[in-house]
């Protein structure tokens, strides 16, 4: 495994990290079960930094970090989650110091801390960014001791870049993979001169760079690659990073042949986020050991060529940019 500093942080993560939205819902079946075996198999893996938010599972997918914790005492693990989305509709107003105190405390019980390593707001409305007065409250918990570090999660390029000039937001996670390139060319030169860190987030655009999806898959009716493809539960980019699914898949076959001997679609699209040094970290999810393993290894893969590069660019620009460039 790879480690990077997290920003201006203390905090050095493992290159391949842990999402776990699947293993609080939204993805079809999950068993706890399972769920705890594949964060066990992360950190066998040299995984040490867990992303979390309080509405995965309506803070399911915390109390299973939270077991993770207490059966791993010796393990030196960050776990971040994230606040906001609790609200009945997303608006500026409701970012303010009650609702923020009230969905902070929740995730310190649902995690059994005292004090949240990383709090992230969780794609807040785009006037929160207008209101310094959120990020003074975020700054008082930190005073407080509620919270080690805050940043946040964003849906555009255009948010991250108003986020970071805050000067105490340590942390930007963002859709960045293969069918996403915009954040590299518009946000991680400043992220980086600002010493921000990077969460490259949706790495595998919702499982279509895992090379494993075809015309014919059928997703279980709460999985929300069959419910929100068209944003009609949450934002459009989070389902496939906005890209149609056939179109995703034609651009997949594409991509196919670049992947080297013994490696996967999938470790391949990984080990590509981490060749751009802005970032910190990348956390594909899991619901296996299976999957947490290989996810893991992929840090394993030596570096992509030029060539290669450059042919990711060009399916790309080819059948990705004039979909989801603008947009995002």
């Amino acid at each position: 495994m790879e480690y990077r500093r997290l920003g201006r942080t203390d905090m050095t993560v493992s290159a391949i990290s842990f999402g776990a939205w699947a293993i609080g819902g939204a993805w079809g079946t999950v068993d706890d079960a399972d769920s705890l075996r594949a964060l066990h198999a992360a950190v066998d893996s040299g995984v040490n930094f867990i992303d979390t938010a309080d509405v995965y599972g309506d803070g399911r997918s915390e109390r299973l970090v939270a077991r993770l914790r207490k059966e791993r005492p010796n393990e030196a693990l960050w776990v971040a989650t994230k606040a906001g989305r609790r609200l009945p509709k997303q608006t500026a107003e409701g970012y303010n110091r009650e609702n923020l105190a009230a969905w902070v405390d929740r995730s310190l019980r649902n995690l059994e801390t005292e004090a949240i390593d990383l709090l992230q707001l969780h794609c807040p409305h785009p006037g929160v960014y207008d209101r310094p007065e959120v990020f003074g409250f975020l700054d008082d918990m930190v005073r407080a001791g509620k919270l080690r570090y805050y940043g946040v999660s964003v849906e555009t390029v255009d948010e991250a870049l108003r986020a970071i000039r805050y000067p105490n937001v340590q942390s930007v996670q963002i859709i960045f993979n293969m069918f996403r390139l915009k954040p590299a060319e518009a946000f991680f030169p400043q992220a980086k001169a600002r010493g921000v860190g990077i969460l490259a987030r949706v790495p595998l655009a919702s499982g279509l760079l895992t090379g494993k999806l075809r015309k014919d898959t059928r997703f279980e009716a709460n999985d929300h690659r069959q419910f929100n493809r068209q944003g009609e539960a949450f934002d459009k980019g989070e389902t496939f990073s906005g890209v149609p699914y056939e179109t995703g898949l034609e651009a997949v076959e594409r991509l196919r042949p670049l992947v080297p001997a013994g490696a996967t679609l999938a470790q391949l699209a990984l080990r590509w986020i981490l060749m751009f040094d802005a970032v910190s970290c990348t956390i594909p999810g899991a619901k296996t050991p299976v999957q947490a393993r290989d996810n893991a290894a992929a840090a394993a893969l030596p570096p992509l060529r030029e060539q290669d590069m450059a042919a990711v660019r060009a399916v790309y620009d080819e059948k990705i940019r004039g979909l989801v460039h603008a947009s995002w």
